[in-house]
This record gives structure tokens, sequence and C-alpha cells, in this order.
């Protein structure tokens, strides 16, 4: 998901330290050897902050739930792959970038960057579409994959052996390439238009992936961004039909990504045919997210699952001109209490949630993937 606040200096020798601190884990006992990891903010540990040193996210309060400090992830604590790793017994991925230097990676590696989108850049360059954040595709975020798989294993067959033992998490991604759209103009007709390119570009990472040879891969389908309280901020309607009565989010924007996911959904169908000797996982994002939405007090978010806890006011506690980490910004006492972090991201408590109902909950991730 995007992420949009003002850039804030931040300190680059504390910068380097935190990066250093992620590279280079013991090997931990796990039904996979390794995880690689493409995506958004959703995913991301910290390659957005290694590529732009001066942003918001570089500052406390992030981070300051788990890991005490800002890691350049966009949440007060973990983000969904990091319970996923944890759950599996491997250490939490480090940034690719941040450890693009020999160092070993053969537990595995993060590529995704906050901002990422599924289709390159030159399709909004084309088109004149601007506020694209991190000018960072899927497509570049494979291409940095395959450039790290000589360090990792010698010779094809080597590294079909290698990646056999690892799990693949694709996504979520997708959301951002809407985003972008929709801040240049583009109406949620004309949005929907696109949906079939971003997916058809998932399943071509997909395809690649097991090419190269992924068995096992994960692919996330969008969460229910109408839901945000940076969507709903920014696409705040007069109209009350625009809003679900029973949680108070924006129903056109959910409806756009559950189009999403469904046209994914048969897009990796599509992929286990091609592929019927690899393991293809759909992970429910939107319902794993969706279930808070509609009885936050049942999942111990006493302070509501619509409204920031880090913010600058306004209905939902988010202002696009004063993010999360600027002075301007206040940050809730127990952000335990909230579901959204920031206005476009999770708390640790929410990701934490969204990741159990994935990993071992009602869709069986952990039953699924280890085989």
């Amino acid at each position: 998901m995007a992420f949009s606040s003002p850039f804030i200096f931040f300190n680059l020798s504390l910068l380097i330290t935190i990066f250093l601190s992620f590279c280079g884990t013991d090997p931990v006992s796990s039904c996979y050897t390794s995880i690689f990891s493409f995506g958004d903010s959703l995913t991301d540990t910290g390659n957005y902050l290694y590529i732009y040193n001066s942003s918001n996210i570089g500052n406390f309060p992030y981070g300051e739930t788990y890991f005490h400090h800002p890691t350049g992830r966009c949440s007060d604590g973990r983000v969904l792959v990091d319970f996923i790793a944890q759950a599996f017994g491997l250490p939490l991925l480090p940034p690719y970038l941040a450890c693009s230097d020999g160092r070993d990676l053969r537990q595995g590696a993060n590529f995704a960057v906050a901002g990422a989108t599924a289709i390159d850049a030159a399709f909004f360059e084309e088109r004149k579409i601007g506020g694209v954040i991190a000018n960072v595709s899927l497509g570049d975020q494979l291409s940095w994959f395959k450039g790290l798989l000589p360090s990792l294993c010698h010779s094809p067959s080597g590294c079909h052996k290698f990646l056999r033992g690892s799990l693949f998490l694709v996504g979520e991604i997708g959301i951002n390439d809407y985003f972008y759209l929709f801040n240049n103009g583009s109406s949620l007709e004309v949005i929907r238009t696109y949906v079939p390119q971003v997916v058809s570009t998932i399943g071509s990472a997909v395809h690649t992936l097991i090419e190269r040879g992924a068995m096992t891969l994960v692919v996330p389908g969008g969460p229910p961004i109408g839901c945000s309280a940076l969507i709903l901020t920014i696409g705040a309607s007069l109209n009350k039909d625009d809003y679900d009565k029973e949680t108070g989010c924006l129903k056109r924007w959910n409806e756009l990504v559950q189009y999403h996911n469904d046209r994914l959904q048969i897009e990796l169908d599509r992929m286990r045919d091609l592929h019927p000797h690899a393991t293809i996982i759909y992970a429910d994002y939107y319902n794993a997210a969706f279930r808070v939405f509609r009885s936050p007090l049942q999942f111990g978010f006493s302070k509501g699952a619509l409204s920031a806890c880090c913010g600058a006011g306004g209905p939902y506690n988010y202002n696009s001109s004063f993010g999360c980490g600027t002075h301007e910004a206040r940050v809730c006492k127990d952000p335990s209490l909230y579901f959204n972090w920031d206005g476009g991201h999770p708390t640790e408590a929410g990701h934490r949630l969204i990741a159990d109902a994935v990993i071992s909950g009602p869709y069986d991730l952990l039953v699924h993937a280890c085989h």
C-alpha cells in the first residue's frame, strides 16, 4: 500500500547500524530453509528506507512496539512477513538492498518496497502519472532476485534444488497501482479496467519464479482498503450510501479490491494448470482483515478499527500533509488497541491478527505450505 507523507531527516549512521543488524542471522530449523518475499509496504522490512533514507518512516514512533526503534517497516512493530517467518522458525527477513554487498542471504531476503507497483514504472511515466513514491515495480524486485541467485546456487540444477526448500511470498502488490491512478484523477470505473493488467503481471511473476525453481508460493490478495483511514479521508463522500452501514468502510473501494482478488484467484488457477508440480496458495488477506471491521471489540481493538493510532487529526486521525513520524503527528498510548497504525497500514497487533488467520486460522497457510 502507498505511504505518502513528508520526508524528514533521519540519522544516517543509526540507519546503517539498523540495516547491518538485519543481515547474516543464525540458522533455525524449519520445514523451509529460506523465505523470499516480494511486495509493497505491507511486507517491506526496510528497502524503502534504504533507498530514501530521509523518509519519515525512519522516525520514531515507527518500530516502537517490538524493535523499539525505526526499522523501515510501516508499522509500530512487526509486519506480516515477520510473523510468517517466525511461524516457520526462520529469522526475520532482511531488506535485500541493505544486504546486497556479499552477505549470505541463503535463509532468505525481502525484496518488497513500500509504494511499489505491480506494473512497471514505464506505464506510469508514459501516462504522466505523478506521485509514485517508489520507482520500483514487481519486475524490478524479480530482477534483484535473479541477480542474487548466483550467490545462492551455482547451476540451474543447483538452484532448482535450493529453491525447492524455499517459501516464496509474492505480494500483496497491486493496490498502489490503483492508488496512484486515483490520485491522478482516474475514476474507480476507469481504474477497474486496469485490474486485468495488474493481475496478469502478478501471474507472470509467479510463472517466472516457478521456472527458476520455486515450488511453494503464497500469493496474497489485497486488503479491504476502503476501511483504511487514508482512503476514508481522501475518498470521503457526502453520500451516506457510499458507506457500508455495518463497518463504516467505503463500499466501492472494497468492491474494487474484491474484483482484483477474484481475478487474481482465476489467474492463480491458470498458473496451477500450467505448473501442476508447484504449490500455489492464495492468502486471503481481505477476509482475514475484514472480520475486524465488523467486530473490532471482539478482536481486542477497543479504540476501533478505522481511526489511525498515529496521525495529525481529522475524522480518522489521518492527514496526508502531516503523517506519522512528523513533528505534527501524535501517537496513541497503546497501539495494540488500534487496528490502524498510520492511516494506510495496520499496527503490529493488526498485522499479527491477519497473519494468525492466514498461517494457522481459518485460511490454513501453515497446513497447506508445510508438506
